[in-house]
């Protein structure tokens, strides 16, 4: 019985004695277990004896291994994932041979080396240290077949310092990805399904300029700059601005603009900078010139400023100005700085009242429109209603306009 290619099919057709044709059966090109490439996504996978699941196969720094060619790395990548899960010789791991802490252990060795190979920032390594670090000393020996929900949920609940929204869904971000990669990478099934995050809150806290004077007289130079140059950029303060180098700056005919990294995006911006801290970036430039590899914006000590230190150094200033005892101040921030450079920017603060848009907003801040629309302008339009009245024609900017040109038509008569 011969084969024949017809048409526009793609394999081969058998002519069957009753006529009729069907189309052969492909053969597999690698049995299960083996390491075998997907051109569909250019990467390389294994199939786990006994299932159908796809599992990928990552390099020694965390990266998925692409490229047909590079089949000797996929091989011992498989090596590596074989004595991980089989130390004694078993078919695969489940969820009764693991443990809550083999789970933790796991993705902080991953994130260990996505820092090392700049994949990952090292804020979220150290989050992720001392989150699942404090979820293993209160559950860590617990197989993950009697892993619940509840144990979480019971674990947050157990410590009184995490009491806001943020948090939780910070935390419970961490814990998910650490399960959710067991699963992809070893295919232990996740306990952890259905475990919902707090939904995000609208970031309506900004500094008044009151408030914001307020802050610079109250504490030292370094931190002072570093406020302020917070607040009149933007840009997150611990994996942006606190990493902002001479190397960084650029002089154009129009001013000083900056390049930004996100550490949190993976992605580079380019952004213009107001002549304030332009000015303030000239003298410190002074102190971590170019080639040095100094941030410009460093502590009292000469070092970078750090979430750790940033967020400490923040709350001794709240108790100095007595704001841990107000129910709305305390809840200011260092992130505060870049949420009330989005309200000004949306209220045309610098820009005689004329706000800008979302769309343009979102280049500065580094963020997408819907975003910046979900987190900053939705629910703050409702308080602050001035830009719909501009975008019609009837805004502050413009009835004041008018009366100014009413009283030099009076002082004209």
């Amino acid at each position: 019985m011969a084969a024949f290619n017809i048409g526009s099919h793609s394999g081969p057709v058998n002519f069957c004695r009753d006529g009729n044709m069907g189309r052969t059966r492909k053969k597999l090109r690698n049995s299960h277990g083996s390491a075998w490439h997907w051109s569909q996504t250019d990467c390389w996978y294994f199939t786990l004896p006994g299932t159908k699941r796809r599992v990928p196969l990552f390099d020694e720094n965390g990266q998925r291994l692409r490229g047909a060619e590079n089949r000797e790395s996929a091989e011992q990548a498989l090596a590596r994932v074989r004595l991980s899960d089989e130390p004694n010789g078993h078919a695969g791991a489940t969820a009764q041979d693991w443990i809550v802490a083999r789970v933790c252990s796991d993705y902080l060795q991953y994130c260990e080396r996505s820092v090392k190979a700049g994949s990952m920032s090292r804020g979220h390594w150290d989050q992720s240290v001392a989150f699942l670090n404090d979820l293993c000393s209160h559950c860590g020996a617990l197989p993950l077949s009697e892993f619940k929900r509840s144990h979480v949920q019971t674990w947050m609940e157990n410590h009184e310092g995490w009491k806001s929204q943020s948090t939780h869904r910070s935390v419970i971000a961490i814990v998910q990805a650490a399960f959710n990669r067991a699963e992809e990478l070893h295919d232990v099934p996740s306990p952890l399904k259905g475990l919902k995050k707090p939904q995000s809150q609208p970031r309506l806290q900004s500094f008044s300029p009151e408030v914001e004077q307020l802050l610079y007289g109250a504490t030292e130079d370094c931190f002072r700059s570093f406020l302020f140059a917070a607040i009149h950029t933007g840009l997150r303060p611990f994996c942006e601005l606190a990493t902002i180098t001479a190397d960084h700056v650029e002089i154009g005919e129009r001013g000083m603009m900056w390049r930004v990294y996100s550490s949190k995006t993976k992605k580079t911006r380019k952004i213009p900078i107001q002549k304030r801290v332009a000015d303030l970036v000239t003298k410190l430039m002074a102190t971590a010139p170019r080639g040095s590899g100094k941030p410009l914006f460093r502590n009292t000590k000469g070092l970078p400023w750090k979430r750790m230190t940033g967020v400490v150094r923040f709350i001794a200033l709240k108790k100095k100005l007595g704001w841990d005892q107000d129910s709305v101040r305390t809840k200011y921030s260092c992130y505060t700085c870049r949420h009330t450079f989005v309200h000004r920017m949306l209220s045309g603060y610098w820009n005689d009242g004329v706000g800008c848009s979302i769309e343009t907003l979102a280049e500065l801040i580094g963020d997408t429109p819907a975003v910046a629309y979900q987190h900053y302008a939705r629910e703050w339009a409702l308080n602050y209603q001035e830009p719909l009245w501009a975008a019609i024609g009837a805004g502050k900017a413009k009835s004041e306009s008018k009366k100014s040109k009413g009283k030099r038509s009076r002082k004209a008569r």
